[in-house]
């Protein structure tokens, strides 16, 4: 799709190692995997939050 093949990761790999260093890499691939993780458990658990529209419950109103 894109033509990236074997070299162009390794070029790719290789400009990442420059950029950020080798102490970096390791942090970088552990927030992307928590990043994917946290994306993959966000759309497989339903919605916790109910926004359908209903009747305002206020209490206040049936005091007075």
């Amino acid at each position: 799709m894109f033509g990236i093949g074997f070299p162009e990761l390794i070029i790719i790999l290789v400009i990442v190692l420059v950029m950020f260093g080798a102490n970096k890499l390791p942090e970088i691939g552990a927030g992307m995997g928590k990043a994917i993780k946290n994306f993959k458990k966000a759309t497989s658990e339903p919605d916790e939050i109910d926004v359908t529209p209903g009747k305002p419950k206020n209490d206040d109103t049936d005091k007075h």
